[in-house]
């Protein structure tokens, strides 16, 4: 398969005018930890050895506090419908909550999830991360949205390319050592984004993890990051892990390869 699949994205390297062509990497499982089933895991993020996770779906969406040993959930805080409950990042003292269509944000105590009060913006809410200096949102288009941590307006956006195509529904992100990680919607791919040009450095593989015969709905999505310790966690929707991984240049899993060549090729 991957004879039939290389001389294409050789062709693809060929275009002039194009990026530079990023490589399909894949992951090493380090270690690996429980994960609540029926977590529709829309964001997750690391904090002092914590995991803080956002769930979605109308009905059941929240944010809650996991032992990250464990996977019990020792604190939480449910979004009550018509809500559908999306990224979620830290900040300072706070938490920042994004819903899916209601053009609304909501802001919570860190230490107790107590309500804290709401934030607007324009167009869907996906994932959310930050960069020590602004709030990175993504909205499911290729555009991500840099927002002042303290007023949650917006100051600019980063249009995110892959061999100059843009690479749409950028999903859960994660600011990792000076980039950008986001998982890529119904793909098994996660993009290492340069937040300086937008452009995607490489895809991680990572179509080794999750279910076995995962469901349309049990896709990639949460990415968590131990600056202190260099770890890198990432899960799915329902997922029944949690995985510490490891990047590396093994070859990736042909469909993953098939996807990432299709997002080159600027295919839908």
């Amino acid at each position: 398969m991957r004879k039939l699949i290389m001389p294409g994205l050789l062709a693809l390297a060929g275009c002039s005018g194009q990026d530079e062509m990023p490589k399909v990497q894949t992951v090493e499982v380090v270690k690996s930890y429980p994960h609540d089933t029926q977590a529709f895991t829309e964001g997750l993020f690391l904090d002092g050895g914590t995991l803080f996770e956002s769930t979605g779906e109308e009905g059941t969406s929240g944010i809650r506090k996991v032992n990250l040993d464990s996977g019990e959930v020792v604190a939480q805080a449910p979004l009550s419908p018509p809500y559908f409950g999306e990224g979620i990042i830290g900040w300072k003292d706070r938490i920042y909550q994004l819903t899916w269509k209601d053009q609304k944000g909501f802001i919570y105590s860190k230490a107790d999830f107590k309500p804290l009060g709401e934030f607007a913006y324009k167009g869907e809410g996906w994932g959310m991360t930050h960069n020590g200096k602004s709030v990175i949102m993504s909205d499911g288009t290729s555009t991500l949205r840099f927002l002042d941590p303290e007023t949650m307006a917006q100051q600019s956006t980063l249009a995110v390319t892959a061999n100059g195509c843009a690479v749409k529904e950028l999903n859960e992100l994660e600011w990792i050592d000076g980039e950008i990680w986001a998982n890529i919607w119904r793909t098994d791919l996660i993009a290492r984004i340069d937040p300086a040009t937008g452009k995607v450095k490489s895809f991680v593989d990572v179509s080794a993890l999750g279910p076995l015969t995962p469901s349309e709905d049990e896709v990639p999505n949460g990415i968590a990051y131990d600056a202190s310790a260099k770890r890198i966690f990432v899960t799915g929707k329902m997922w029944p892990q949690l995985y510490e991984v490891k990047v590396s240049d093994a070859p990736p899993n042909g469909s993953a390869q098939d996807q990432a060549a299709a997002l080159m090729r600027c295919q839908p």
